[in-house]
């Protein structure tokens, strides 16, 4: 089933959408019954978080289109801001 970014971020008005970000980085760790993939995207300080079911291919160094949110994580009482994927693709 394809998504249609569009129709998100007319429906979700906190959500935003980047075009050909190219991943510097790219960590999967387990999480629970869960992969945790954290991405860092050139130029951007905050790191991407996104949850999958299974492994995924490396993507450090591809291009990527992603839809995502601002979100703050508490870390032993520390707040660090992180941006929540809602959906990536490959460009």
């Amino acid at each position: 089933m394809k998504t249609n970014p569009e129709k998100s971020l007319k429906k979700h008005r906190e959500l935003i959408h980047s075009d050909m970000r190219k991943v510097t980085s790219h960590i999967q760790r387990e999480v629970d019954d869960w992969i945790l993939n954290t991405i860092m995207i050139e130029g951007c300080d905050v790191p991407f978080k996104y949850k999958r079911k299974k492994l995924y291919k490396n993507i450090k160094g591809q291009r990527v289109n992603l839809t995502y949110y601002p979100e703050t994580e508490t870390v032993a009482g520390i707040e660090f801001e992180i941006m929540k994927v809602v959906r990536i693709k490959i460009a």
